[in-house]
């Protein structure tokens, strides 16, 4: 049972800080699935699918922090700051000084041994511990802020836009900053500029977290009742088995990942590689910005006519079209491909919007299905096959770069360029197209359902009440 506890209205204050906590998560989660890949293959000489491998073996681990540290923010105790923001403020120094240890370019002339044993260590200790333990409360946190769809619709959005802030600052101030040129002209990854610029956005993200806990406010909490009605964690995987929009949308979760991140980390490769303008790589990620933006403006008024599944569908759709029109197209100009690019972000920029509050209405379809809310243990198998999802794109791009014959010495080969633009356009069109398939046909919460389950959920609330 949850009850809503009578503190000061939601508004402009929780959005801004809960934009704040995704601005925080992304100064390492961006950093890492945009330039890890690039930092290894270049600066510290590691196979890139050796350096996929990596990271995919670190999924596995996910498969029990993520559930566990669920579990534990299920079971504690509510306190006066609420139940899941002071984990905020417990991790955010671990996991921003986990995320700046990975990226040491004083240790390239290691042996080789020695560099893949500090990746797994390092990027476990971020991954898998740290950034759990962060951001599972944080995602939970949605549904204990506000009960309302309509706010929690706002948080996603917001979350969406901090993310996207933090995605803009990495993006085009890596570039500008991190590469140095050859004597030929060519554009390459400095490890010391590189490891200086993962210590501040370290830096960026402890503040972020900080101000996302001052500024945010817990109002919904599980009274003692409901605290007790527990199930066994066997129980909540057969649960979780026949639950088929938990299903779906973590089957969705980890298609838009690959092919967004492997879009995303492809970045490094197809502009200072391909196309040799890492200005151009800059400017990307501000028309990128440009966008999420207008996406923001028409997200919330298009998922109220039409409901958020719905605008999901087509905005992949969309996106997918304009990565395969790339991909045949081949435009010689960076700056029409920069243009083009903008526009397919559009269509994931609305996706964006709304992916956040999709995870809430699962939350409620969980509720009224098992007759338990467990909103840390549902949002934390989400969490894991986000996981998941960043692991394939990964081992996607990573054993991908590694068929075309990728490496520090052959970068510039044109079999290989050719490859680098192959793989940033046709691995995300297949993506997204897979994922509008899988939300038209699987999801089951669509406008009609979500409408029913929110009133169920309101009656259920109201008699709650009543009783009490």
């Amino acid at each position: 049972m949850l009850t809503q506890v009578q503190k000061k209205p939601f508004g402009l204050k929780d959005k801004i800080g809960y934009l704040f906590g995704d601005f925080g998560n992304d100064f390492t989660f961006i950093l890492s699935s945009s330039f890890l890949l690039k930092f290894y293959t270049d600066v510290m000489g590691v196979d890139a699918f050796i350096v996929g491998i990596v990271m995919m073996i670190a999924r596995f681990v996910d498969a029990f922090t993520d559930v566990a540290m669920g579990r534990i923010c299920d079971r504690s105790k509510a306190t006066q700051a609420g139940k899941f923001r002071p984990w905020i403020r417990r991790m955010c120094a671990p996991v921003a000084i986990s995320s700046f240890l990975i990226y040491q370019s004083g240790l390239s002339g290691m042996s080789m041994g020695f560099k893949i044993a500090w990746l797994f260590v390092t990027y476990i200790l971020w991954s898998s511990i740290f950034y759990t333990s962060i951001n599972i409360p944080y995602g939970s946190m949605a549904s204990a802020i506000s009960p309302e769809p309509g706010d929690r619709q706002s948080l996603s959005t917001f979350r969406t836009l901090g993310g996207t802030l933090a995605g803009v600052i990495i993006g085009a101030g890596v570039p500008l900053f991190a590469f140095s040129q050859t004597e030929n002209g060519q554009y390459f990854l400095d490890g010391g500029k590189f490891t200086l610029i993962a210590g501040l956005f370290s830096i960026f993200s402890v503040l972020a977290y900080l101000v996302c806990y001052t500024l945010t406010t817990e109002r919904v909490q599980f009274t003692e009742e409901h605290k007790h009605k527990e199930y066994k964690l066997s129980t909540m995987f057969k649960n979780a088995a026949k639950n088929r929009a938990l299903l779906s949308i973590i089957v969705a979760s980890i298609v838009m990942l690959l092919a967004q991140l492997t879009m995303q980390s492809m970045a490094g490769y197809i502009y200072p590689n391909y196309y040799n303008s890492t200005v151009a790589q800059s400017v990307s990620t501000i028309v990128m910005m440009g966008g999420m933006i207008l996406a923001a403006s028409v997200a919330k008024p298009l998922a109220a006519r039409f409901g958020k599944a719905e605008i999901s569908i087509v905005a992949n759709l969309f996106a997918a079209a304009v990565c395969l029109l790339l991909f045949f197209w081949r435009p010689q100009n960076v700056w029409v491909y920069v243009a083009v690019m903008g526009v397919c972000w559009i269509g994931l920029g609305i996706f964006a919007m709304v992916s956040w509050a999709l995870i809430t209405d699962v939350i409620d379809y969980s509720e009224l299905k098992h007759g338990i809310r467990e909103d840390g243990t549902v949002y934390a198998l989400y969490s894991f096959a986000r996981k998941l999802g960043q692991a394939a794109a990964a081992g996607v791009s990573g054993g991908l770069l590694s068929l075309i014959g990728y490496s520090d010495k052959t970068q510039n080969a044109p079999n290989v360029l050719n490859g680098i633009f192959n793989i940033s356009t046709l691995v995300p069109a297949v993506g997204f197209a897979l994922l509008a398939l899988v939300l038209w046909f699987w999801y089951p919460l669509h406008k009609k359902q979500v409408e029913e389950n929110v009133r169920r959920i309101k009656e259920k609330r109201e008699k709650a009440s009543r009783q009490e």
